[in-house]
């Protein structure tokens, strides 16, 4: 059995954006919660199903 070549690579030079801030994400997801009701197509259904998730994985204020 041959042992896999070693993973070489490099770090890219330009600057990461960032982690959201937890106002952040709550202001995303309200935004999120104002398109379910808005847009009455599937889209919206979805954008309130992301909302949903993303708000149960924020920490209470």
């Amino acid at each position: 059995m041959d042992t896999p070549e070693p993973v070489t690579g490099d770090y890219p030079s330009a600057p990461r954006l960032p982690l959201l801030t937890a106002e952040e994400a709550r202001a995303a997801v309200r935004h999120l919660f104002l398109l379910e009701q808005l847009d009455l197509s599937p889209r919206g259904a979805a954008a309130g199903q992301l909302a949903s998730e993303l708000a149960r994985r924020l920490p209470a204020e």
